[in-house]
């Protein structure tokens, strides 16, 4: 078990959360190669703690003891998993404070986020929790006389999960709680940036009764992912994969588990269109957009990257949404009163100022912002970047073409309903898409012809655990939460054909 580290800048009512080293068969463990590598706080831009990297050395402990944990787990009945996600669900719940404090120290984002982010998480654990009980197969009266078709549904095995930084806690949630309701069991790659939160929520499993090796976590340094990531893809007793992260790095996944036909679900990048018409209720979409858009500093894959507004209101929206912009406080996740974050890495700054740098090289305007490194009193060497709103913009800018995980926005106008629907379209990605109008006959073709995997009509909010999550297009393959459909990407389905002899 690793050791209290001083530098950490902040107490836990709980100490034995965060531990510094692997969590494998129930158990701290530190990585074979005793290698260790430091975590960023985002805020401050220094670090605060070292986290045990684990290689591929690691690997075969971790996969093997899920793989030992699934022989018994998996005969576990239903009410029984329900059962123990119930008690992961109050455990979770009752250290939601100090799940909160990590969260903000490896992402940045600000405390009131961090402390939505695990209610949010929180909504899967209990959505899987029912689920659990809804499993079932089927018979059917086959076409053939004295014929009965049977199917059941069995967990799949061993599954590894690859978890981003931007949303940790919900998304390793979101991951595990299918899994564990099927009766698998999960191998977890964190994020290098947020390592401690996933170790924390897989001992609160074990503390919560799932059996040791139900869930593994096994932290990394980015230097030590790829090879990591590549060796839990191609372990054989690995038998499916969940991705969340950029769509370059999905193909890689998809790549590797094609090698041995391995079962894959795979939630990608986004390009994500904001479509606001003459008759939309501009402050309603304006408040939705808010939230949406500077949410954890604009590192959502489903966030506002492309906000088209009908011409006959672009002046009018623009200035309500730089008005309430300007009320935003950057700061320090744990600065009281903070209301936007930085963002969670310094590749992410530089890749937001080339974006911006490009943009208006091309003719776009600042209204509010300027697309730089920014600095906070008390906090000089954090990650901020005020939050900057684009105008003029073009179809052929980078930051129209490409996902941007920062606080930046860009403004385009339309004319037509057929124009605005090309160019939201004309993008290899298709996650999340968004449309404001009162026109109910309107909201209902965009619906069917908008080209995403989820669509938010008249609302910037499309993300829930009784919806199936996910995308089309380069955006991803597979879903994740909703009724039957996500449960079902952790489980195989066997045919049975039954003849019996006599009269029917």
């Amino acid at each position: 078990m690793g050791e209290k580290q001083e530098a950490r800048p902040f107490e836990l009512q709980d100490e034995s959360l965060l531990q510094y080293d692997c969590y494998i068969h129930g158990k701290w463990m530190p990585a074979r190669r005793n290698g260790r590598f430091a975590v960023i706080d985002p805020g401050s831009g220094k670090p605060w703690a070292e986290c045990a990297d684990a290689t591929t050395d690691d690997v075969e402990t971790a996969v093997h003891s899920s793989h030992v944990a699934f022989d018994s787990y998996s005969k576990y009945t239903p009410r029984q998993r329900a059962q123990l996600l119930s008690k992961w669900h109050q455990l979770i719940e009752s250290s939601k404070g100090d799940l909160a404090r990590i969260l903000v120290h490896e992402t940045g984002k600000p405390l009131a986020e961090a402390q939505a982010e695990v209610d949010y998480g929180l909504s899967f654990v209990w959505w899987f929790m029912g689920e659990a009980d809804r499993i079932t197969g089927t018979t059917t009266i086959a076409a053939i006389a004295g014929r009965r078709s049977l199917v059941i549904k069995q967990p799949i095995g061993v599954v590894a999960a690859l978890v981003p930084w931007n949303f940790p806690i919900a998304l390793l949630l979101r991951k595990a709680s299918a899994a564990l309701a099927a009766g698998c069991t999960m191998v977890v790659k964190p994020s290098p940036e947020t390592p401690f939160t996933a170790t924390a929520l897989a001992y609160l499993a074990i503390k919560a009764g799932f059996p040791a090796g139900a869930l593994n976590v096994i932290p990394t340094s980015l230097e030590n992912t790829p090879s990591l990531a590549e060796a839990l893809c191609l372990h054989p007793a690995v038998k499916k994969v969940t991705f969340t992260g950029s769509t370059r790095v999905g193909k890689i996944i998809s790549g590797l588990c094609a090698r041995n036909l391995k079962k894959a679900t795979f939630e990608l990048g986004g390009n994500c269109p904001f479509i606001v018409f003459d008759d939309a209720n501009i402050d309603h979409a304006v408040e939705q957009l808010m939230g949406l858009k500077w949410r954890h500093a604009g590192q959502a894959c489903i966030t506002a990257n492309r906000v088209y507004v009908q011409d006959g209101i672009h002046d009018a929206f623009l200035e309500k949404l730089v008005e309430k912009t300007k009320a935003l406080k950057l700061g320090h996740g744990m600065t009281e009163g903070t209301t936007m974050g930085p963002v969670t890495t310094s590749r992410g700054l530089d890749n937001a100022e080339e974006l911006v740098k490009d943009a208006v090289s091309a003719g776009a305007k600042i209204a509010i912002g300027n697309g730089r490194r920014h600095k906070v009193d008390d906090f000089p060497e954090g990650y901020f970047m005020a939050p900057t709103i684009l105008t003029n913009m073009a179809d052929d800018m980078f930051m129209s073409c490409e996902e941007n995980f920062a606080p930046i926005l860009g403004i385009y106008v339309f004319e037509t309903e057929k124009e605005v629907v090309k160019r939201a379209n004309n993008t290899s990605m298709g996650l999340a898409s968004y449309v404001f109008t009162k026109d109910v006959d309107r909201l209902w073709r965009l619906f069917e012809n908008l080209e995403a995997g989820m669509i938010g009509l008249n609302t910037g909010s499309c993300s829930a655990a009784e919806t199936p999550f996910g995308g089309i297009k380069d955006s991803g393959a597979g879903k994740e939460s909703g009724k039957d459909i996500a449960i079902n990407e952790f489980m195989i389905t066997k045919a049975g054909t039954l003849t019996l002899e006599g009269q029917f």
